[in-house]
């Protein structure tokens, strides 16, 4: 094992350390809880990167990826003609000019979701779920309905996965109920999945496999992260993977239609918080700039250069991995893959750049949080105080969380 695998091999139980020294809980961790999630993160990872048949199918899974993408641009470059990938009527005399990202690569959100809805419709989907939530419970041994929402968030979002689980919400014990939040956080829905694997394909190899196992790496690794910050010391409070997963389509046209229209509200989410999260970030940068010579980017990347050391990242790399975690927080992470698509990371050796792409496979920034914050609370408003108080220390925690998928993967990847 190299000097750099057990950095990261370090490297991860100190991240846990970190999350239980910021949770402030000195008793109450139980040992399984902590056995399992740094063993259970390992195997996984291990299981899918190094056993061949399981490794072959990142080659499937970037098959997929790119017959959706091909999809997606036919119906584009039918509604927006050139600006959505049709024949440029025109010499392009800059590479990658004619590329606009709303038209040609966000689309891609629709067809997602409309596939995801109609899977949910034809059982696939909570079938799936169910096995993992499963595995979930024999890990950690939560209750039923916490390990169900854990396990929608490797293919929902932080939203959604709550919503499977809204009747058992208001009986879920503290810790159960922040763990919920976190795995929100930690992980990222299946359909911005494809769209970051679209994007990063160039710089990263085999993208779309490796954005599936970091975020089924960062499962256990959420559930790890939030019980070290807030320990379980209630019984468990609800039960419900046994129960099946409720009926939201009247039938597959519905699912197509319903799936649609909620892509194209996801699609319009993103596209006006990039808009105001980058102007805000501007802003505050224009006007913090001039007086201190520091930006909140480079700020942040400060205070993550030791978890970027961390992971397994050679210390002549742990700035600019720390500055790429630092806009994921900042902006969001689709911002970070943007530039790490754009530039490769300019530095960054392709070992830094796979751990990279796990740390930042998650939805951990502010809006993020807000955007959670307000879908629980909506679904469950007898515990709305309770869900606030956790919002941002869930940020952290997820966080962490994430930064563990990236030590994860430093442990089994060598230079």
């Amino acid at each position: 094992m190299s000097t750099l695998q057990l950095q990261a091999l370090a490297g991860l139980p100190a991240l846990g350390l970190l999350a239980w020294v910021l949770g402030g809980c000195r008793r109450g961790v139980r040992p399984r809880v902590v056995v399992a999630g740094l063993l259970g993160q390992l195997l996984v990872a291990a299981a899918l990167l190094h056993i061949p048949p399981l490794r072959a199918g990142f080659a499937l899974v970037g098959d997929g990826v790119d017959a959706l993408a091909r999809a997606t641009r036919a119906g584009t470059s039918l509604v927006f003609g050139y600006l959505g990938g049709a024949p440029l009527p025109y010499a392009e005399t800059v590479p990658g000019g004619s590329f606009i990202l709303f038209f040609q690569a966000l689309p891609l959100v629709l067809l997602v979701g409309a596939l995801s809805a109609l899977l949910y419709h034809w059982r696939i989907l909570p079938l799936v779920v169910r096995g993992l939530a499963r595995g979930l419970g024999w890990l950690f041994g939560l209750s039923g309905a916490c390990n169900l929402s854990v396990a929608a968030n490797v293919f929902v979002g932080m939203v959604e996965a709550p919503l499977l689980i809204r009747p058992w919400l208001a009986r879920l014990t503290r810790a159960e109920l922040f763990t919920c939040m976190v795995a929100g956080l930690a992980t990222i829905s299946g359909n911005m999945l494809v769209v970051y694997a679209t994007m990063i394909a160039p710089v990263v190899p085999d993208a779309a496999g490796q954005l599936l196992t970091a975020s089924l790496v960062s499962a256990p690794g959420a559930v790890l992260a939030a019980l070290l910050m807030v320990p379980e010391r209630e019984a468990a409070g609800a039960a419900g993977p046994e129960a099946d997963a409720p009926r939201l389509y009247d039938s597959s046209m519905d699912a197509l239609v319903r799936g649609t229209a909620d892509g194209l509200q996801l699609l319009l989410g993103i596209m006006a918080s990039l808009i105001v999260f980058v102007a805000l970030v501007a802003l505050v940068n224009g006007m913090l700039q001039p007086l201190t010579g520091w930006t909140l980017e480079g700020i942040a990347g400060l205070v993550f250069w030791p978890l970027a050391f961390a992971m397994g990242i050679p210390a002549s790399e742990c700035a600019t991995v720390a500055q790429s975690l630092g806009v994921k927080v900042v902006v969001n992470e689709f911002v970070s893959y943007l530039q790490l698509a754009a530039s490769g990371a300019a530095g960054l050796t392709e070992r830094s750049r796979v751990i990279l792409t796990y740390a930042l496979c998650g939805f951990t920034n502010f809006a993020s949080v807000g955007i959670m914050v307000t879908g629980m609370a909506a679904m469950c408003p007898e515990r709305r105080a309770e869900i606030v108080r956790l919002g941002l220390r869930s940020l952290v925690a997820a966080s962490i969380a994430c930064c563990m998928a990236g030590a994860t993967v430093g442990v089994l990847t060598a230079p």
